[in-house]
């Protein structure tokens, strides 16, 4: 029984946590041809997997890394802000297989990012087993490959979605920095709301000078 609950935990937790991973996956490959789309897609995705397994292997001494969290919140949050104002970029300046590349080493590393709470996650929810692991890193394969590409090409129908693709992952680095452990032990009781209040602040810093950009200095030049 226990095991069938944590098989179960185990698929919660990927559909879940795996929704943010599709988001920069797909914005990511959004500019990008079909058939460019569909390799940034498979070899990002194959990258990221193989990334977290070897993050699960490493789980125990990543954990030993100080400010681990903040550094990947602020990583995050830029890449959030790179993907929102490429989009203005023209297409024609960058060949297609410098883009191709660049879809590629962005999805990898914004996952190397993201997968850090996914690979405790689901490694908690296993208890120790090995084959709990793995399913849980082969149920995310099909989940990234998809999940980015159903949201690339929405996003292709609807440019807005850019932008709240581009808040999810700002509030993921956002909550990523505020939940570091030195962080948390300087947040009294009485500034409880911060857990809440600085993500949606990152966010929204995010979204108006992203927004700001994308408008004014790629469109005038």
């Amino acid at each position: 029984m226990s095991f069938w609950i944590s098989f179960i935990n185990i698929i919660i937790i990927d559909i879940v946590l795996s929704g943010d991973n599709a988001i920069v996956i797909g914005m990511a490959s959004r500019r990008l041809s079909g058939i460019q789309r569909k390799r940034a897609v498979f070899w990002g995705t194959i990258g990221a997997v193989v990334l977290r397994i070897i993050l699960t292997a490493l789980a125990t001494w990543l954990l030993l890394i100080p400010h681990l969290k903040a550094i990947g919140g602020l990583l995050l949050t830029w890449i959030a802000f790179k993907l929102l104002i490429s989009e203005g970029e023209e297409a024609s300046d960058i060949k297609a297989g410098q883009n191709l590349l660049t879809a590629i080493k962005t999805i990898i590393i914004a996952d190397f990012i993201m997968s850090l709470d996914n690979v405790l996650a689901v490694g908690g929810a296993a208890h120790g087993d090995f084959l709990l692991v793995i399913f849980g890193l082969a149920f995310s394969i099909p989940l990234l490959m998809f999940g980015s590409n159903f949201i690339a090409s929405l996003m292709d129908r609807l440019p807005f979605l850019i932008y709240c693709g581009a808040a999810i992952l700002a509030h993921t680095g956002g909550a990523m920095i505020i939940n570091e452990k030195v962080i948390q032990q300087m947040i009294s009781d009485d500034y409880y709301y911060m857990n809440w209040l600085f993500p949606f602040f990152v966010t929204m810093v995010l979204i108006i000078i992203g927004g700001w950009y994308r408008k004014k200095v790629l469109k005038y030049g």
